[in-house]
């Protein structure tokens, strides 16, 4: 996004002066469908000005989080207020003040990108040009196509384009990058970071750890409706108390692997044992992995794999609930 976009989108009506404390605010947030609790007591807050996301499984709540905070859902109970207002009170106003990106935007087939560009900037008293918007979004080029004839992650900017064509002081974005191409991925997170440079709030939901690590200045784990952590991406990462992880598979000798002699070596936090593979967080790599080699070596098990990282957000929800975030999407 170059900056004579931006100020292309931009409004002199003052609307983005940071007039509350937090953009979105729950408390005791509750939501229950027939055989689900989707959300159960949650508290939350986030911040103006921040881009803030709600991280976990599928399941977890985050879209039924994000859509009680968007007006589509109606809370069993707790109160919801967003950029200072409420929905029960509050909806035409707010209704202008919001740039909404559902999980799975259907737009209809037939029209063009210019097409639906000026359809969805009529529901708005005021908001940028539209060519604006669609050059913000990189579709210049497209904008005489039909919606059926655009890629993937072309249609994921469009949907983005349409929540920012009336000019939201808070934008919702649901699983912006499900499904998309690596290429696809990087040009949404570049338009998101472009639009948080301009001062904007973003509440966004993804179940891709480097997503969350990338774009967003504070992260709040969810797991079975409830915030289970809360944080920067490197204060959740620093709260597990490892710096890095060590995975192994064993080509030979496996059977005789002693989980608990690997729990003592040097730097060694914690050992995980998977099908076929091992798991140690460890705070200093370079003393854990020479004793691990040394252990292996004295117990005669041979490696068929060996890799090393820094510890990530999908550590942290490891540590939290035993469980891998990429197993509870499979």
């Amino acid at each position: 996004m170059k900056s004579e976009q931006l100020a292309a989108v931009e409004r002199d009506d003052g609307r983005h002066d940071a007039t509350t404390a937090a953009a979105v605010r729950l408390r005791n947030l509750r939501k229950s469908y027939k055989d689900v609790v989707a959300v159960a007591g949650l508290d939350l807050e986030v911040r103006v000005g921040e881009c803030f996301g709600l991280l976990g499984p599928n399941g977890a709540g985050k879209t039924t989080t994000v859509e009680i905070c968007e007006g589509l859902t109606a809370p069993d109970s707790g109160d919801v207020e967003v950029l200072g207002l409420r929905w029960t009170s509050d909806a035409p106003r707010l209704r202008e003040r919001l740039g909404i990106q559902l999980q799975d935007t259907q737009l209809s087939e037939k029209l063009t990108v210019l097409e639906t560009m000026q359809l969805f900037r009529s529901f708005y008293r005021r908001g940028p040009d539209v060519a604006a918007v669609i050059a913000l979004v990189q579709l210049e080029e497209k904008q005489h196509a039909r919606i059926g004839a655009l890629s993937g992650g072309q249609k994921q900017r469009l949907a983005v384009a349409c929540a920012l064509v009336g000019d939201p002081d808070l934008l919702f974005l649901d699983e912006p990058t499900t499904g998309l191409d690596p290429q696809a991925r990087r040009q949404l997170w570049d338009l998101i970071e472009q639009f948080k440079l301009a001062g904007r709030t973003i509440l966004l939901t993804t179940h891709y750890m480097d997503e969350a690590e990338r774009l967003c200045d504070r992260v709040a784990i969810m797991d079975h409706g409830r915030a289970i952590a809360l944080g920067t991406p490197r204060e959740l990462v620093a709260s597990i108390g490892i710096e890095h992880v060590v995975e192994f598979a064993a080509a030979t000798g496996a059977a005789t692997l002693d989980v608990s002699r690997l729990e003592r070596l040097d730097s060694v936090r914690h050992v995980r044992v998977e099908p076929g593979l091992v798991l140690m967080h460890v705070s200093e790599l370079h003393r854990a992995v020479p004793a691990l080699l040394d252990e292996l070596g004295r117990e005669g098990i041979a490696l068929s794999e060996l890799r090393t990282h820094s510890a990530t957000l999908e550590d942290v929800f490891v540590a939290l609930t035993g469980r891998r975030l990429r197993d509870e999407q499979e």
